[in-house]
């Protein structure tokens, strides 16, 4: 298996930068997701990393050699693609021997019918061999498409939102067969998706990014819970982070033209005192807000339930504090109904700070 390593990589396209500076880390043996909206850059990174793409400038390293210059079939890695690119005038086996094939490797038919069978064997679609790949549902064509990378022993797995084109349910399954596989291979896997709960559930480190740029490169739970700035806590959560600008008076966060304040906590208020704020973005998640029927001591506000849904093991409220509007979780046997009062109450110690100019994370824990 491999390391990967980007040093300083850039690539534009005509006017249009896709990438910029980017130097970026990725460890053996590691499931590292790189998360980002459309237009991020994300293709073009692995691109760049399969030998599909030049860079402009800097370079790319696997197992601590460049390989700017190599052509794609001599890095040995496999790219898994968002469309599954499988040949339809061949049967499964036939797709799954076809990259064993090239003159490059020269492997003897014996040892290429013993990969065949191994990687059917741990995908489970030995039943799909003689089968054409135009009579395979969906998850099956993606199963065939993962197992034409297996079959190479590649350094590196390159993976496009390989589970895009899969319903809810498909996409369930095929992310926890996707970590069971990554641990059984012991693969460098790098995974690219605009799908935060592929990203929270598989990678042991996450990188998102935006507009050819990575703005942070964590665990999981470190991107979740101490976002570095304003666009990783808005894009990394569902439902959403509720975001604020608010005035900084007296220990205290408040919103600009309408009577409503949070209260900050000794830490929070030392640490901006010592910036010299004026104004600052509360950013707080659903999750961090109880919802009681009675009032509480604290930063508790009254509201009234304008919109919510049910998520089944939970209820997604939007809540109006005079006419200002924040989503909360709520559990199902609360029993709330739209139009009902209740108290909204913000756990302030999980709140997270950022800067209204750069956007930056301004209080670390």
């Amino acid at each position: 298996m491999a390391s990967v390593r980007l040093r300083a990589v850039t690539k534009s396209f005509g006017d249009v930068t896709a990438l910029k500076d980017i130097d970026l880390e990725i460890k053996d043996k590691e499931f590292f997701v790189l998360l980002g909206p459309t237009g991020a850059g994300k293709t073009t990174m692995l691109r760049i990393i399969a030998g599909l793409e030049k860079p402009n400038a800097g370079e790319v390293l696997l197992d601590d050699a460049g390989v700017n210059d190599l052509i794609p079939a001599k890095r040995d890695v496999a790219f898994v693609f968002q469309y599954y690119t499988l040949y339809p005038n061949m049967s499964v086996r036939e797709n799954l021997e076809f990259p064993l094939r090239s003159p490059l490797r020269a492997l003897h038919p014996k040892e290429i019918a013993e990969r065949i069978a191994h990687v059917a064997k741990v995908l489970r679609i030995e039943h799909l061999l003689e089968r054409r790949t135009t009579n395979l549902s969906g998850g099956e064509m993606q199963r065939v498409a993962i197992g034409r990378a297996i079959v190479r022993t590649p350094k590196v797995f390159l993976m496009d939102e390989p589970l895009s084109n899969l319903d809810a349910k498909l996409r369930e399954a095929m992310r926890a067969e996707l970590a069971h596989l990554h641990l059984d291979l012991g693969s460098t896997f790098f995974y690219v998706t605009h799908d935060q709960i592929e990203a929270m559930t598989m990678g042991d480190r996450i990188a998102v990014m935006n507009r050819g740029r990575i703005l942070q490169i964590g665990t999981p739970d470190e991107v979740y819970n101490r976002p570095k700035n304003l666009f990783v806590a808005k894009f990394v959560g569902s439902p959403a982070i509720n975001s604020f600008t608010t005035q900084l008076v007296d220990g205290s966060l408040r919103m600009s033209e309408k009577d409503i304040s949070f209260t900050l906590t000794d830490r929070q208020a030392s640490a901006l005192k010592g910036l010299g704020m004026e104004k600052v973005v509360l950013g707080i998640r659903p999750e961090d807000i109880e919802v009681t029927r009675s009032r509480k001591p604290g930063n508790c506000y009254e509201s009234i339930i304008y919109f919510m849904q049910s998520m089944g093991a939970e209820d997604i409220l939007n809540l109006k504090i005079g006419d200002m509007v924040i989503r909360a979780i709520a559990p199902p046997n609360l029993e709330t109904k739209i139009g009902e009062t209740v108290y909204a109450n913000v756990n302030m110690g999980r709140a997270h700070l950022f800067d209204p100019q750069s956007e930056e994370r301004l209080v670390e824990d």
